[in-house]
């Protein structure tokens, strides 16, 4: 659980969603709110009235986790588990592409589809990656949807995921404080919490998150059941998601599925605060590039050249 400071009169969703039906009116909110009603429907009452998870106890925590393995076996009829995984002490994350040597695969995107137990409808996943004119650096006139041969002729590629900026839009507009940052860097979304306004999904400069406008469609035998309440878990209707790093795996010493999964080991991750770490190592020796560096979001996420 994170020991970030206890919230006691903050906004409460009920709240946030007036607010929002003032300001956007009847009929946009009727419309822009549709996805919301399951969501509603899904919650009982303890769920509504529940504290926000930087107010909760390890006890009602633990609870909470019983639950959503209880009705992940009811819908999905698999065992899983998950675990809340707090911070570690003394660990700041970043992570770093090699702009050079990825050759635009998308096995990174694959994994994370696999990893975060996404949508398979919808092939949805966290990190997109960018087909880019060299030369340029302007991910809006980036290609997601490429279908041929790897690398092409005056092309680079560009992942893109979530910078876990250290001043993030995303967490600034947030009605109901379902996302924030953490200490270890990382930005989470209480899913529990999300009541799917989709304003952290505008605020972010880097399109890196992602709304469930329909029930996840996992076969069950394609589930990864290692799960983090605040990660991987199986996400429900009418909220907003985002990468987290893998905080399941790497807030236990392992590296994020994307990084494995990479063939020519254009991802670096690991602890900034770690002079020995590669990651320090690329940002003290290495061309550096931040995007959208003039926004002033500071990221964690960087990307960088072998000459």
């Amino acid at each position: 659980m994170s020991d970030s400071p206890v919230i006691r009169n903050g906004p409460n969703r009920r709240v946030a969603l007036k607010v929002i039906g003032a300001t956007l009116g009847a009929g946009a909110f009727a419309y822009a709110s549709r996805p919301l009603v399951q969501w509603a429907a899904d919650q009982s009452i303890d769920e509504v009235l529940r504290h926000h998870y930087k107010e909760l106890t390890r006890d009602e925590l633990t609870q909470i986790l019983r639950k959503l393995e209880a009705e992940t076996k009811e819908v999905h009829g698999v065992d899983v588990h998950i675990e809340d995984y707090p911070a570690q002490e003394g660990v700041q994350f970043g992570y770093a592409l090699n702009l050079s040597v990825c050759i635009g695969c998308r096995k990174c995107a694959e994994a994370c589809h696999k990893e975060n137990n996404h949508d398979r409808r919808t092939n949805n996943s966290y990190i997109r990656v960018l087909e880019m004119d060299q030369g340029s650096f302007d991910m809006e006139r980036g290609n997601v949807d490429y279908d041929h041969a790897v690398p092409a002729p005056g092309k680079y590629y560009m992942p893109v995921q979530c910078h876990q900026c250290d001043d993030a839009p995303c967490v600034k507009v947030c009605p109901v404080e379902a996302t924030w940052k953490e200490k270890d860097g990382i930005v989470v979304v209480d899913y529990s919490w999300c009541i799917g306004c989709r304003y952290c999904e505008a605020a972010c400069p880097y399109h890196a998150r992602r709304f469930n406008w329909t029930r996840p469609e996992i076969p069950p035998d394609e589930i990864n059941p290692d799960q983090g309440y605040l990660s991987n878990r199986i996400r429900p209707q009418g909220v907003v998601e985002k990468c987290t790093f893998c905080l399941h795996r790497t807030r236990q010493g392992r590296l994020p599925a994307c990084l494995e999964a990479c063939p020519t080991g254009a991802r670096v991750f690991g602890n900034l605060l770690d002079p020995d770490s590669e990651i320090r190592w690329v940002l003290e020796n290495k061309r550096v590039y931040v995007l959208k560096e003039e926004l002033g979001t500071r990221p964690r996420f960087f990307y960088f050249f072998d000459v």
